[in-house]
């Protein structure tokens, strides 16, 4: 985390663009074009990975507060100093009236994060209230038909951000950084003699928690050379049996890191179930951790790829960590 804060504090000293904003901008958020007549100053963010994309572009002086992070999660020591003074308005859940009450002028925010459907928050409900909303790209997949989770998702938020709030060269910037890192890591996997069989723990006992094509996890494992063994499911987070695990049995399992229930119980957990026992992860005990803030779409995703790449083929990497 604190190598990405020291990349954000570099972008956040890029200057705006040179030229005033070429107002209006019109942007496509999942299956709707958004139109925006001038850059949001009273935005507010849902989940710890959306407020990060926001604090990345150097936004926080354009932003009423965030929500959704509280409730769950728990905030890195330099996340938390980014965030001091800014309100969260909900721990978990932001209401219309939270947000009328901020005077919000923009709402970042996606399906299962912060919104779902039919629910009271949607851009449906908002548009009375004049709150543009921009949904995550990775969870278009609850409204809308989609292949399968891609970095380019990121990407485009990204791009989408900087265009809405006129920093363009920020949110390019960025892109580009992120580019390169994981540009870097695929060329090492390019030579790995196979890819590792990876299975996703997010929580759960009687029945797991895990992600399928189109999560944001199916783009890391991909990237790192692995192959997502619950990549047949047309879902992003989602719960399976355990029987489903024994029969594709993964070489590495990832977990994810947050909430109550801390990895090393987690891990504990999956090492104490005898149905789990022939599992190959579990023989070797082959585990990756990672936080929710890497596995969800996120500034941290380059980074989750080479922790990722590194743990699944560790001969590509060791001459570089000499």
């Amino acid at each position: 985390m604190k190598a990405l804060f020291a990349c954000l504090a570099l972008l956040a000293a890029l200057p705006l663009a040179a030229q005033a904003a070429p107002y209006p901008v019109t942007v496509r958020s999942c299956d709707r074009d958004v139109t925006f007549d001038h850059a949001p100053q009273r935005a507010v963010s849902h989940d710890i990975n959306l407020t990060g994309m926001l604090l990345a572009l150097g936004l926080r002086d354009h932003m009423a507060g965030y929500s959704g992070i509280s409730g769950w999660k728990t905030l890195d020591p330099s996340l938390r100093q980014a965030l001091d003074g800014l309100p969260e308005l909900a721990p978990r859940y932001v209401s219309v009236e939270n947000l009328l009450d901020a005077d919000t002028d923009f709402f970042f925010a996606g399906w299962a994060y912060g919104m779902r459907i039919g629910g009271p928050v949607t851009p449906q409900t908002l548009a009375p209230f004049d709150i543009p909303v921009y949904e995550l790209s990775e969870s278009c997949s609850w409204i809308m038909p989609q292949r399968h989770a891609s970095l380019d998702d990121l990407y485009r938020d990204l791009d989408n951000l900087g265009r809405i709030f006129d920093v363009r060269e920020r949110a390019a910037a960025l892109v580009q950084h992120m580019r390169q890192r994981i540009e870097q890591v695929a060329q090492r996997t390019a030579h790995a003699p196979q890819r590792a069989r990876v299975f996703l723990y997010d929580s759960g006992e009687d029945r797991p928690m895990t992600s399928g094509r189109l999560g944001m996890p199916q783009a890391l494992i991909d990237a790192a050379g692995g192959d997502n063994v619950m990549d047949d499911l047309a879902a992003s987070w989602t719960h399976v049996n355990w029987e489903s695990v024994v029969e594709r049995d993964p070489q590495v399992i990832v977990i994810v890191d947050y909430g109550p229930t801390t990895w090393q119980q987690k891990r504990d957990f999956l090492l104490a179930q005898p149905a789990l026992a022939s599992v190959e992860a579990i023989r070797k005990q082959r585990f990756v951790v990672l936080s929710y803030l890497q596995v969800t779409p996120s500034v941290q995703n380059a980074e989750a790829i080479e922790v990722l790449a590194k743990a699944l083929h560790p001969e590509l990497f060791a001459e570089a960590q000499r």
